[in-house]
């Protein structure tokens, strides 16, 4: 454990800001796997791809994901839910 105080305060922010992330990486995970559900189950596909490319693009604006990692993991979504 710090002993200073601002690494204290350093280490809570870190914590904060891991658990913000996990949650929000976690979603992805969610709404990537339901995209993949629909394209199995061949209905709702156009409603789950359009959320989670809106998760993703969300993910990118809390920095969170690069944006070329985004861009690269939306079209590979895409492809797959137009084939």
């Amino acid at each position: 454990m710090a002993n200073i105080e601002s690494q204290k305060k350093r280490n809570r922010q870190n914590e904060k800001r891991r658990m913000r992330n996990k949650a929000v990486r976690s979603e992805l995970k969610t709404r990537t796997k339901q995209v993949e559900a629909a394209i199995e189950q061949d209905e709702g596909v156009d409603t789950a791809l359009q959320v989670a490319q809106q998760k993703i693009d969300k993910a990118v604006a809390k920095g969170v994901l690069h944006p070329r990692t985004a861009a690269r993991r939306k079209s590979r979504l895409a492809k797959r839910a137009n084939s």
